[in-house]
């Protein structure tokens, strides 16, 4: 058996190496040479995961021919390029999809984008509270593994498993994914909230009513409550929305530290799905009918449409209703 995974920044490369600890050869397809190089060379990834020695056992690679002979593929690509991505894939592996966000043009998930590149591969998403570099220490990590198909997705669940990573099963794809898009843009209202200094009540109160809006829109969009309220939902937005190590937050906290987003932006190597996946979900809630508030503040400062006192007094001044 070979794994393989698909994006060398610092998720994908985690896997890598959380799949390679027990010794099983790991391909790990990587967009930039100088990366393939120095994982191949170094055994690290100095550009996207410092300071972690990677096992030998994993095999950098430029080229998605060399992924020809995995019978498994985690896809980590950015969501936004997902597609183009999966459609180089072999055709008929097993797509484990790691990316977290809501396709722009389309509005659809990355398992029905990737179902669209690559009608015969089946499909299941790995998504919940986890950060990289905890993983790749082999710190204790639980995750949901969602697959409509229950018998492949116990195969999945048994050949990810470690004994500090810990998959749960379910079969609501389509929960699974909402969790882990939205949580994305809630930590952006997070960040701005530490940012500004607005203090931890509102942090409380920006994820607990983050989560009615995720909830919201997920069961609108055909999700179950239970997945919304599991690991890859409340789980991860609890995860992201407290911590800098989250790409999300401290894109948040810069903005509500008086960035701009378009320097903010400019700046980062690595991507913020949550600024890509906010004006898609933004339209997408608007033509399902489901309220966002925070959401719609969230592109507001991210399309530099209002300042931050603005957009935060909007909030406020809010009718009052019930819970």
């Amino acid at each position: 058996m070979k794994a393989g995974v698909i994006g060398a920044g610092a998720w994908g490369t985690a896997l890598a190496q959380l799949l390679a600890s027990d010794g099983q050869p790991v391909a790990l397809w990587a967009l930039e040479p100088d990366v393939v190089d120095a994982i191949n060379r170094t055994h690290e990834n100095p550009l996207y995961l410092a300071n972690i020695p990677l096992s030998s056992s994993i095999a950098a690679t430029g080229s998605m021919a060399d992924l020809s002979d995995c019978d498994l593929l985690l896809v980590v690509s950015p969501a936004q390029h997902l597609r183009s991505v999966v459609a180089q894939a072999p055709a008929g592996v097993p797509l484990v999809l790691c990316s977290k966000g809501i396709e722009a043009g389309t509005s659809l998930l990355m398992s029905q984008v990737a179902q669209e590149a690559q009608p015969t591969s089946p499909i299941a998403v790995l998504s919940g509270p986890t950060f990289a570099h905890e993983v790749a220490k082999g710190l204790p990590t639980a995750i949901t593994l969602a697959c409509e198909d229950r018998e492949l997705g116990q195969r999945l669940a048994a050949r990810i498993a470690r004994p500090a990573f810990r998959p749960y099963l379910s079969d609501d794809v389509i929960g699974a994914e909402i969790g882990g898009a939205v949580k994305n843009v809630l930590a952006i209202a997070c960040g701005v909230a530490e940012g500004a200094g607005l203090g931890l009540n509102a942090r409380a109160a920006l994820i607990s009513r983050g989560f009615a809006e995720m909830t919201r829109f997920g069961l609108a969009r055909g999700a179950r409550a239970e997945t919304l309220g599991g690991l890859s939902g409340l789980g991860d937005l609890v995860l992201t929305c407290s911590s800098t190590n989250s790409r999300n937050f401290s894109l948040g906290k810069g903005l509500g530290g008086g960035g701009s987003a378009t320097d903010l932006l400019s700046n980062r190597r690595t991507v913020a799905e949550g600024a890509h996946t906010a004006p898609v979900l933004r339209d997408a809630a608007r033509a399902a009918g489901v309220e966002m508030p925070v959401v719609e503040a969230v592109c507001a400062l991210l399309m530099e449409a209002a300042p931050l006192a603005q957009v935060i007094d909007a909030l406020l001044a809010r009718p009052l209703r019930p819970e």
